[in-house]
């Protein structure tokens, strides 16, 4: 057991009596109470626990927490701006009626954020690779890639 300091979402985090093996993803949801990152399997096949450490997608059940200490952490609760207003990703999941279930929702928005800051104008290729890690039993692949091409052109269209 140690103590662990953790940047999460922009904010610093003490934590005492974190177990050395303990995975991110349940010093997220049960010592910090974000949620919204899902345990799907355990073993890093499924993409529900994704999120960015130090810019790069993750998976959280398999990352120990203390591997995390120094490098910002950003989960789906961190996406939004401070101030509400959505991630463009967020904007167009709801736009083209992505989720179904949702459970798998939170990482497959993290994966294509992650995906966003690499290539502003991702191609098929491009998210289908990035994305390919990402399972939903719903099957809304068509509709996520729809979504990603359209947080692409919108933040083009914001930044030009």
């Amino acid at each position: 057991m140690s103590t662990l300091r953790l940047e999460v979402n922009g904010q610093d985090h003490i934590l005492e009596n974190v177990p050395d093996d303990m995975p991110l993803l349940w010093v997220l949801r049960d010592r910090l109470g974000l949620v919204g990152t899902r345990y799907g399997c355990g073993i890093a096949e499924c993409g529900a626990c994704t999120v960015h450490l130090g810019g790069s997608p993750v998976r959280a059940c398999q990352v120990p927490a203390r591997a995390a200490a120094g490098q910002p952490v950003t989960t789906i609760e961190g996406l939004a701006q401070p101030d509400g207003t959505l991630h463009p990703l967020q904007q167009a999941w709801i736009d083209h009626d992505v989720a179904q279930c949702g459970y798998c929702q939170s990482g497959q928005l993290m994966s294509a954020a992650a995906l966003l800051a690499r290539h502003q104008a991702p191609s098929d290729a491009d998210i289908d690779a990035a994305m390919a890690g990402n399972l939903c039993r719903c099957g809304t692949y068509l509709r996520i890639r729809r979504a990603i091409h359209d947080a692409a052109g919108r933040r083009q269209a914001i930044e030009t």
